[in-house]
């Protein structure tokens, strides 16, 4: 019997470390993508706010060619923008038409992280209830059996 609780136990541990706690990583890690997204949306509606309110027609940047490589850049009309609208593809907007979308997109990011946030607490109980039950187990096998189980 205590060969067999072992056993019970051990199948408990694997499917909390090898499963649960997976899902835990995959989750919080899909949260953090998504807050890192509305971040970028959010750093852009500034910058659009610093163009607006200076009233820019024209400037230099930097822009990132990847992997950190900057080159700089001159921007000679800043009444229109690219924006990114997700699955790889960019839109011209007015400085106000992506500053509404940037509203849009980022009340929608949030749901999603909310989404993942939720999943992540889901997964966090089923673990803590798993841990629980194995204590509980683990309690119960140190106990003897009570005089009625005996007979069994």
């Amino acid at each position: 019997m205590e060969v067999d609780l072992q056993q019970k136990i051990t199948r408990y541990e694997k499917f909390v470390n090898e499963g649960l706690r997976k899902d835990l990583k995959e989750a919080l890690d899909s949260r953090d993508a998504v807050y890192d997204q509305i971040s970028d949306y959010l750093k852009l509606a500034k910058d659009i706010e610093v163009i607006k309110s200076n009233g820019l027609t024209e400037m230099k940047t930097q822009v990132d060619l990847g992997s950190n490589f900057y080159v700089q850049a001159k921007i000679p009309d800043t009444k229109h923008i690219f924006v990114n609208v997700g699955f790889g593809f960019h839109a011209e907007l007015t400085l106000d038409e992506a500053l509404t979308f940037i509203t849009k997109k980022e009340a929608f990011l949030q749901k999603k992280a909310d989404m993942y946030t939720k999943k992540a607490a889901q997964i966090r109980a089923h673990i803590k209830m798993v841990l629980q039950a194995m204590a509980e187990i683990m309690k119960l096998s140190k106990e003897p059996l009570p005089r009625n189980l005996d007979l069994l």
